[in-house]
């Protein structure tokens, strides 16, 4: 009991003090609708105030229904607080309202089949032994043979069940992962937009770049290389696989997107390019599934996996066992596959309406750049803002073109990603992703009155 009372205080005022205290946790559902109250006598010894002081505390509770007498049981709390809204530091933010989300890196929602995930996650739950024990660290074993013969079928990727340490997404496996490099020291990443890999790396130490192939650790994302969804041609991913054999870097290859290839055939991944030596390869399903759903893993080279396994023991899973069940069998059963299929013909269907919605408001000559995979085009539209310098288009602050577009969008219910800006011009990312199609044409709309009145 953290209540510190002031004794000096006259006895009337104690009971005042008690009564706020159990108030204020009352509607801070702190104490729970249904749960007792500590009794009298021991409330008495712990705040070390007399019994009476502590009684008029609870009547005064009672007469205004934060708890509830029962006879010779004790007192407990009423569900007051359910019915009284509490004040909370988010009542106080005023949260965007979007109509319309370009910017979003959701899915769709009729991309997936709840009712048949639903049937396979209950199936996992009926298996009461099994869940009764923990994870494997590296992972089920079950779902790591599915993963190996899915990635062999879908990505040519030959590597044994033990070289797959699974966990609950990208950020969990990097945990383990960096303790297993520190000596590499550097890191380099496409862009500054891979945060949440950056910032890990950085806390453990790592000193991080950007487009820096000269670095102990290249992290690369080959199927989603520019923000429209540009794909690494395989000449460029073998120059990359010869610098690091011949300067000894580490390449991490986060597969993200590569799944969403519609514009060509699937190019080799890095890790069977260089026949599984010096790549740690990484996939997901957030995309292919649902966000929600986390988990990841990562097939480990042969140097990493020796020393992997020697901390492997001190690990726990990260990735909920129930879904790993579910998942391994929703592979073996060929819905995974159907998925990817799925969704490669709903979002190349998606982008393509896009494209239409951005040529009839802006015009066939609009500048768009789009990719072979992703689910995003890239649209550069003239916006002039006058600057004292030309250089200062790309480090204006606050009163920048881009910085006046999202705000006028967001005050208009459209969520806006802008990827760059010059003195001429803006580029903002369409992500055609979780908006549904009919949206796209008034969207655009949107976008270009709030550009035309900036």
């Amino acid at each position: 009991m953290n209540l510190k009372l002031d004794k000096t205080e006259k006895k009337e005022h104690l009971y005042l003090e008690v009564y706020h205290y159990y108030k204020d946790l009352i509607l801070q559902h702190k104490l729970l609708p249904g749960s007792k109250m500590p009794s009298l006598r021991k409330c008495a010894q712990e705040l070390k105030l007399s019994r009476t002081t502590v009684e008029n505390a609870y009547l005064q509770l009672a007469a205004d229904g934060f708890i509830i007498s029962k006879a010779q049981s004790g007192y407990y709390v009423t569900d007051i607080a359910l019915r009284t809204h509490a004040p909370s530091p988010a009542d106080h933010t005023d949260a965007p309202r979007y109509v319309y989300d370009f910017a979003s890196s959701g899915v769709d929602k009729e991309s997936f089949r709840f009712d048949l995930w639903r049937r396979y996650i209950k199936s996992a739950l009926r298996q009461d032994e099994r869940l009764l024990s923990y994870g494997e660290p590296q992972g089920e074993k079950d779902f790591r043979e599915a993963l190996c013969t899915y990635i062999r079928e879908r990505r040519n990727i030959l590597c044994s069940p033990d070289d797959i340490v699974v966990g609950a997404g990208v950020q969990s496996l990097l945990h383990i992962l960096c303790p297993l490099i520190a000596d590499k020291k550097t890191v380099s990443f496409p862009t500054p937009s891979f945060l949440q890999g950056s910032t890990v790396f950085s806390d453990y130490g790592f000193e991080v770049r950007y487009r820096n192939k000269n670095s102990g650790v290249i992290y690369v994302s080959p199927a989603h290389m520019t923000k429209w969804g540009e794909i690494m041609p395989v000449s460029r991913r073998l120059e990359l696989i010869r610098h690091a054999s011949a300067n000894g870097s580490l390449i991490i290859e986060d597969d993200f997107e590569n799944e969403f290839v519609y514009l060509q055939k699937p190019t080799p991944s890095l890790f069977s390019l260089a026949g599984g030596q010096n790549v740690v390869y990484i996939g997901s399903f957030s995309r292919l599934l649902l966000p929600s759903i986390r988990i990841s893993f990562m097939v480990l080279p042969p140097l990493l996996l020796d020393a992997y396994r020697e901390k492997s023991a001190a690990y726990n899973q990260t990735a909920s066992k129930a879904e790993q069940i579910a998942l391994c069998q929703f592979i073996r059963d060929g819905h995974l596959a159907a998925q990817t299929r799925k969704l490669k013909r709903l979002y190349s269907q998606k982008l393509k309406l896009l494209l239409e919605a951005v040529h009839e408001v802006f015009g066939e000559d609009s500048q768009i750049q789009i990719g072979s995979a992703g689910t995003s085009l890239a649209l550069t539209l003239p916006c002039k803002r006058i600057y004292a310098k030309p250089e200062d288009a790309n480090n204006a602050g606050e009163d920048s073109a881009g910085t006046e577009l999202k705000k006028q969008a967001q005050a208009n219910g459209l969520r806006l990603q802008i990827l760059k800006e010059t003195k001429d011009d803006i580029t903002v990312i369409l992500s055609c992703s979780s908006m549904p199609a009919e949206d796209f044409a008034p969207a655009c709309r949107l976008l270009k009155s709030i550009l035309e009145e900036l």
